[in-house]
């Protein structure tokens, strides 16, 4: 067993941090520096998608460089604005898989569960950024109908929670969740995909890691992390506690131009995540979401940077590079 701090005051200081988010593009940045001519176009965007970062994200970004590659994933932009052929409000095809309120069944043998709305950080390429919470929200049933579909389907094996984030919720919420989830026999595996744990580590605390050790089932942690500049120390000690609990660390990034659409970039961020005991998953093409197209790099180019990374990195390292369609049947390697 892991020692375990008390955990009121941690419990109190991830939600403190959360609550203080930066959600005013004017602060944001007046906080970093930059340029006042950018705040309208910030404004008209954050309208349609609020600002919200954590300040402990921001600090990780350098001052008066509005080209930051952290700044870039949760600065508003003018572009968002511009509507473009082929990017849609639902571009994974998340409605048509829904079988009821917040649970997908888009594939074999897993199915996925929109725990919560909220999130840490929004980010500006959020393939959900669209998405109608209001309307397909599992929790506001109480979980029952999504705990009687599973258990009504013995082929399914694993759970995924997603959202939002579902670190954005209780670790008394998600305890009683998964007790509830371990109790269908033919269960076997949780994944929690969460970039709450990169943005604000202050979340992996005694209560999280209390009920992550004491979980049944075999329990896997997909983090997003896109740049190796948002793994500090506090991250990557609170990944390391991940991992002590029990927990497989993997990491799901996104290729994003004017973020990591480097080899040297991608190089580096899999070195980073490796010692702090996370391995590569996927590299994902940028689903094509309304208000995200100019973060997308050409399939040729994606192409190239994993051919490039496989000449750098031992091939444990290296990413798998997929795009997510609508329809099908798992993820298209590309």
């Amino acid at each position: 067993m892991i020692p375990h701090p008390a955990p009121t005051c941690q419990t109190s200081n991830w939600r403190k941090a959360l609550s203080q988010a930066v959600r005013d593009p004017a602060e944001l940045l007046e906080l970093l520096a930059l340029p006042p001519e950018l705040l309208p176009a910030a404004l008209q965007a954050a309208a349609l998608f609020p600002l919200r970062v954590p300040r402990s994200f921001v600090a990780r970004m350098e001052k008066g460089n509005p080209a930051d590659p952290l700044l870039r994933q949760v600065l508003p932009l003018g572009e968002e604005l511009i509507a473009t052929d082929g990017f849609t409000v639902d571009p994974v095809g998340d409605q048509q898989a829904m079988v009821i309120p917040g649970l997908l069944h888009k594939y074999s043998g897993r199915v996925l569960l929109v725990t919560t709305a909220a999130c840490g950080i929004h980010c500006r390429y959020c393939f959900r950024r669209h998405f109608p919470y209001q309307q397909a929200n599992a929790a506001a049933m109480n979980w029952q109908p999504t705990l009687d579909y599973i258990a009504a389907d013995p082929s399914i094996h694993e759970v995924i929670l997603s959202g939002g984030d579902p670190l954005s919720l209780s670790d008394q919420r998600l305890a009683l969740l998964v007790a509830q989830l371990a109790a269908i026999p033919h269960l076997k595996r949780l994944r929690l995909h969460t970039r709450q744990v990169i943005v604000l580590p202050e979340r992996v605390d005694a209560q999280l890691l209390r009920w992550l050790e004491e979980c049944p089932l075999q329990t896997v942690i997909v983090v997003h992390a896109n740049h190796p500049n948002e793994i500090d120390h506090a991250v990557a000690t609170a990944l390391q506690r991940l991992k002590a609990s029990g927990a497989t660390l993997l990491n799901q990034a996104v290729l994003l131009q004017g973020v990591n659409d480097e080899v040297s970039i991608l190089a580096a961020l899999s070195e980073r995540l490796f010692e702090a005991r996370v391995l590569p998953y996927y590299l994902h093409q940028l689903d094509r979401v309304e208000g995200a197209r100019h973060f997308e790099v050409s399939e040729n180019r994606a192409k190239e940077l994993l051919h490039e990374l496989r000449t750098r990195l031992p091939g444990y390292l290296v990413p798998g590079l997929v795009r997510e369609q609508a329809g099908k049947l798992s993820k298209t390697p590309l």
